[in-house]
């Protein structure tokens, strides 16, 4: 645990107490603070009551009188499309609002550090797709290559939960635009935007706020190195923004099929081959095609994202290509599941909008495609490119016939439940195919998250198979 600084003897309260939130009151209370916690939920409240917590309606009239900060779950609402109550309250007492991440990078260093020799370094991860793979693949090769690393935030433990980094050490932070957009401090040391593509327009009042809350990673603390994905014009505006001149390498550009020149550090992937440039001319290169925990141009795309970061911290390139070939991936994330008659199964359950989905499609060539759910704004213009790899669509969800209106002239059959759409592409699907779930929407109206959307996938696939 990391116990928060400059706390002991205050009030702070702290609003929803799931996995950060309860974390967050956590190391308030190691800090020395007096922790008043609050969450809609009772069963929540009651985890909180088993710690020792004891709750304080943050509803009721002059419940933050006195509070020296209110933190805020990343679930909770602060401004788009209207401000939880308490966080309007919150405002006009005059009360700064922050969450666990802003807690964390405040608190991280302590005065141990002044006698290290190699302080401890903090890579965070951000972007609409691929941030969980690249933080996880990162660790992965920081892990393999005998450092000491731990990954948290958005993936993994909440990051006041971990261990104090000793001499040598990081951390791997995953941090969404929730995180990024309320965090009152931001310093990591290397900072990675993935992408960005339409997701969360409601929350952050439409692309320019989604963008705005990505940004501030870089913005806030001036990271050393910045490693910004360039395939769309955010990034290319982000990397033109930071970088002091064209040759700057603390900017380091990554795409995913363009061939970045010039005179700066770039890494890229093309046609499976991943390739270093520094200073107009290629260092190293990696031959992708073969590691099978990251197949598909996004893979690649996030391959390239932890390559830089890996070569920031002096890492050597076999030793991180040995490590990729190590990767086994992610749950949910272009995961094999089962082959049989020839017929592949991949859960790409974590695909919740439509550019990740495009991504999925984009990496096999043939599809029996399980999609729907809960549309974003946004649309599914971005699937429109790659709907040519798909044979039959088979649609899942309680909208499911609104969500086939948007597949045109593609083949599609009504299946409304996982198990029929399973059963369905299964009995159809022919030798050298793929069943692929990747919904381009939210499971909530059928799951409590994309990870029961994917569980309920492979047990159905294991069901089939099995019978």
């Amino acid at each position: 645990m990391i116990p928060v600084r400059g706390v002991n003897g205050a009030r702070v309260a702290v609003l929803g107490l799931g996995r950060s939130g309860l974390s967050a009151a956590r190391s308030l209370r190691a800090g020395g603070a007096e922790v008043l916690a609050w969450d809609d939920n009772a069963a929540a409240r009651a985890a909180a009551e088993a710690e020792g917590f004891v709750p304080v309606d943050l509803t009721r009239a002059s419940a933050l009188e006195g509070a020296a900060a209110l933190i805020l779950s990343p679930g909770i609402p602060h401004l788009y499309p209207a401000p939880n109550p308490v966080v309007a309250a919150a405002w006009a007492a005059g009360v700064p609002v922050d969450n666990d991440i802003g807690l964390f990078f405040r608190s991280l260093a302590t005065d141990d550090w002044e006698v290290f020799e190699s302080p401890p370094r903090v890579i965070a991860v951000t972007g609409s797709n691929g941030k969980s793979t690249t933080a996880a693949l990162i660790h992965h090769v920081l892990t393999a290559a005998g450092r000491d690393s731990q990954l948290a935030g958005n993936i993994g433990r909440g990051v006041l939960d971990i261990a104090p980094p000793g001499e040598g050490g990081a951390v791997v932070l995953e941090l969404s635009s929730y995180q990024t957009e309320l965090a009152r401090a931001l310093t990591p040391d290397i900072a990675v935007l993935t992408n960005l593509s339409p997701d969360h327009l409601d929350r952050h009042g439409g692309r320019g706020g989604y963008f705005a809350a990505k940004r501030r990673l870089f913005a806030e603390g001036g990271p050393d190195r910045a490693i910004i994905g360039v395939d769309e014009d955010e990034g290319r505006f982000l990397a033109n923004q930071l970088a002091e001149a064209a040759a700057d390498d603390r900017v380091i550009r990554i795409s995913s099929g363009q061939k970045l020149t010039g005179p700066g550090w770039s890494v890229f992937a093309r046609k499976g081959f991943l390739a270093e440039w520094r200073k107009g001319r290629q260092v190293a290169s990696i031959d992708l095609r073969a590691v099978p925990g990251l197949p598909g141009a996004h893979n690649h795309q996030n391959a390239c994202a932890a390559y830089a970061a890996a070569r920031c911290l002096g890492i050597g390139p076999r030793e991180i290509e040995r490590a990729f070939h190590d990767f086994a991936g992610l749950p949910h994330r272009s995961q094999l599941v089962a082959e049989a008659a020839g017929v592949r199964f991949i859960n790409d359950s974590k695909a919740t909008n439509a550019a990740s989905a495009a991504q999925a499609l984009a990496a096999f060539p043939r599809i029996r495609w399980i999609c729907g759910g809960l549309e974003k704004e946004g649309g599914l213009d971005a699937l429109a490119p790659h709907l040519g790899h798909v044979a039959k669509a088979y649609v899942i969800g309680r909208e499911a016939a609104s969500f086939a209106l948007h597949l045109r002239d593609i083949p599609h059959e009504i299946c409304t439940s996982m198990a029929s759409a399973v059963a369905r592409a299964a009995e159809e699907a022919a030798p050298g195919e793929v069943v692929l779930l990747a919904p381009a929407a939210a499971s909530f109206d059928q799951y409590d998250n994309f990870e029961k959307r994917g569980e309920d996938f492979i047990a159905e696939v294991r069901r089939r198979l099995a019978g």
